[in-house]
């Protein structure tokens, strides 16, 4: 249902790379290796239980989901222009 100068299936493939895109970030921001026993940004020791359930951290709950937060605000600007991600 392609219109224009797009080819048919164009839509799907755009919103394929889209969700692709987003996989791979989130992979990429996933912590590995050993976890800190001190939050890097405020320095209050890490729970054991945190430590092991997610290995390679190296915030507290409460730093990670600032973290979290300020990076969701910045990734609301639409690199590709995608219409799928405009409807957000």
């Amino acid at each position: 249902m392609a219109g224009g100068w797009s080819r048919d299936g164009a839509e799907h493939e755009q919103m394929d790379a889209t969700v692709n895109d987003a996989l791979e970030r989130a992979r990429r921001s996933l912590p590995t290796g050993v976890s800190a026993e001190f939050c890097d940004e405020c320095g209050n020791s890490i729970p054991e239980a945190r430590r092991l359930a997610v290995p390679g951290i190296q915030h507290c709950v409460s730093c990670q989901t600032a973290l979290e937060q300020e990076a969701k605000a910045a990734e609301l600007f639409n690199r590709r222009g995608s219409k799928d991600s405009q409807l957000r």
